[in-house]
């Protein structure tokens, strides 16, 4: 036996009956079973410590700028069965102290080995280029063995600073076009959400290229404004679908804002996932070719801003933006008055419920239904006449003379 009210709420808990899923099919079918937008307090600490990491980082240790940023020398000679470890060490039994850096670029006949130090003065050139010579009788092009095989080049300091400025330049610029075709693409809370997911990732992979040490080349500049590409990208796919499920949602009373964004998120993360994978493998293996088997030192700085790029962009677009966007949209507006809308009719669905429950209990036990004006949690006993010691209801009657 069923009643009205019992058939109204028979089908409401419908993700508490439906069968549980396993973490892999419910990350391919982007059910919305990851709870994204729901805990977004955790994703705010978690990317509050990734910005708190890098900032120390930077303030703390700084950039290792190299010298086309700082300036310097730069000694270049045949890589001739000549390894960058022997190299290293003519260069420190000379000075005293190690270089900068010194590293193979290129390939085979055309292999060099190239030493970046802090700027040498005449003496310490022509003292450097005698050492490299008595020790490894380089041979120029025409195959003779020769001091002109030893190319030295001076980078001075107001070049560095030139290269500096551009770059900052080129990275303003970037930023400011990127922010306003977000601006132009999207409503005003999602450029807010994406902006800031964008100096997010500026951020973070500044901060692990900090960490790590290598050099600031104009190779990582490079990579840096790919990334931001990327990013943007990124963003751009999660906000188009959020913006798909959300059409029309102030028009609903069954599912709130943050409900459908988080099912967005969910349905966007295996692309994300999948296109994150494909973008770094490239790049992993660039690293673990060029640099460690090629000995093309030059791939590295492009190569690492890449992979810590592509990983952090994947993470804020998802985990960051969608969750700033609906913080953004809940704190007023339409969509703050239809969450609380939702939510109010929800409460009352749970009491019709509680109530619907009780009259089923009724039922089974006595075989009669409640009143219609009974509370949810009244017992049958309670049900049948007044309990014993109440007080007599404050209505008088009135008697007949």
């Amino acid at each position: 036996m069923s009643t009205p009210t019992m058939e109204r709420f028979e089908d409401e808990p419908e993700r508490a009956s439906a069968p549980r899923h396993s973490i892999f099919e419910r990350l391919y079918t982007g059910t919305g079973g990851f709870e994204i937008v729901g805990k977004r307090r955790f994703y705010y600490a978690l990317t509050a410590a990734f910005l708190v990491i890098s900032l120390l980082s930077i303030a703390v240790r700084g950039f290792t700028l190299g010298i086309d940023f700082a300036g310097g020398s730069r000694i270049q000679l045949p890589a001739d069965g000549i390894s960058t470890e022997q190299v290293e060490d003519v260069y420190s039994d000379t000075f005293g102290h190690d270089p900068v850096s010194v590293q193979k670029v290129g390939s085979g006949d055309s292999a060099t080995i190239q030493i970046r130090s802090d700027t040498l003065d005449l003496d310490q050139t022509t003292q450097l280029q005698n050492a490299l010579f008595d020790e490894f009788q380089p041979k120029d092009s025409s195959g003779q063995v020769s001091r002109n095989a030893i190319s030295i080049a001076e980078i001075s300091e107001t070049w560095g600073g030139q290269i500096t400025r551009q770059a900052l330049i080129a990275l303003l610029v970037f930023v400011a076009l990127t922010m306003i075709y977000i601006a132009i693409r999207f409503e005003r809370d999602m450029s807010i959400a994406a902006i800031t997911s964008l100096f997010f990732n500026l951020i973070v992979t500044a901060g692990v290229y900090s960490l790590v040490g290598f050099e600031v080349t104009p190779a990582a500049v490079i990579g840096l404004l790919t990334i931001l590409g990327y990013v943007l990208y990124d963003n751009v796919v999660v906000f188009d679908k959020v913006e798909e499920n959300t059409r029309g949602v102030l028009h609903l009373t069954r599912r709130t804002y943050a409900e459908q964004a988080n099912l967005a998120a969910n349905q966007t993360l295996m692309r994300s996932i999948n296109t994150t994978v494909i973008g770094i493998l490239p790049i992993i293996g660039m690293l673990v070719i060029a640099v460690w088997l090629l000995g093309v030192g030059t791939l590295k700085d492009l190569a690492l801003v890449q992979l810590v790029g592509m990983v952090v962009g994947a993470y804020s677009s998802i985990f960051f933006a969608v969750p700033v966007l609906v913080s953004i949209k809940e704190r007023f507006g339409p969509v703050a008055a239809h969450t609380k809308k939702v939510l109010a009719r929800r409460s009352g669905a749970a009491s019709e419920r509680a109530r619907a429950e009780a009259e089923r209990r009724v039922i089974a036990a006595t075989g009669r239904k409640l009143p219609e004006d009974a509370p949810a949690e009244r017992r049958p006993s309670q049900a049948t006449g007044p309990r014993a010691g109440a007080r007599p209801s404050g209505k008088r009657h009135k008697h007949r003379h």
